[in-house]
């Protein structure tokens, strides 16, 4: 997703409250991947491969990029502008992604591209995704999809305890209109911008492209790169992995 290049933060490390149970341990690591065709790949069992893509992608080939190994997508449905006056928009290619890759056989899911900086923001912008995904037939989660973008964003003095609270909200108004929900970040935010303990009733996405695998805690998905190729998608893609549950051993 990341469309602005990351800067350090400068925030305090979340306190956690000690009564949370501690996140569950990353069951993979580097020895589990390797390149297969091209593309990075868990080797010590099955996984998926997907991309997600939004309107700066142009025209996709769906069916190309299908035979080249994708399975899944996630669409941006829209986002919030990082400006002063945060504005939601939608996204002009989310219709169409949406119809194309499901006419090619792939499975589907959202994602809403944040800068809420209160929690009354973050509902607006869950109410706002969930209409316009209306009439969808999701395969996958609605993602939270907030970054930090730079010093003079809107969003740039958000805490630890401000953005965890929209995030949960953004969530739990997903879960409750009937979609899976799921959150999204970055090594940086996750460890020094979301109390991620209270965030375990949802799947993680981790967007990490320092190879090999050695993020500490379980991840659904994996966001390896963003400078991928993939056929059918014009320009860099972004490429991710599903990775399966399985006991830690």
């Amino acid at each position: 997703f990341s469309l602005f290049p990351r800067e350090e933060l400068t925030v305090h490390i979340p306190q956690v409250e000690a009564s949370l149970p501690p996140l569950v341990k990353n069951p993979y690591g580097p020895e589990d991947f390797a390149e297969v065709n091209g593309y990075l790949a868990c080797v010590t069992g099955p996984y998926s491969m997907g991309v997600d893509v939004s309107e700066f992608h142009g025209t996709i080939n769906w069916e190309k990029a299908k035979n080249a190994g994708v399975s899944f997508v996630f669409i941006r449905v829209g986002g919030r502008g990082w400006g002063q006056e945060g504005r939601l928009y939608p996204d002009s290619k989310a219709q169409e992604y949406y119809e194309g890759a499901k006419a090619a056989g792939l499975q589907v899911g959202a994602y809403f591209f944040s800068q809420a900086v209160t929690v009354t923001e973050a509902l607006e912008e869950a109410q706002y995704t969930l209409s316009l995904i209306e009439g969808w037939e999701l395969d996958l989660p609605v993602v939270y999809d907030w970054e930090y973008v730079n010093a003079s964003a809107r969003t740039a003095k958000v805490r630890a305890r401000d953005l965890t609270d929209c995030t949960l909200a953004f969530c739990d108004a997903i879960q409750d209109a009937g979609h899976e929900a799921m959150v999204y970040f970055n090594v940086s935010q996750g460890r020094d911008l979301l109390y991620l303990e209270e965030l375990t009733i949802y799947p993680f996405w981790l967007a990490m492209y320092e190879s090999p695998m050695n993020y500490q805690y379980e991840v659904e998905y994996w966001q390896y790169t963003r400078f991928g190729s993939v056929p059918g998608i014009p320009g860099n893609a972004d490429i991710n992995l599903r990775l399966p549950k399985r006991p830690i051993v």
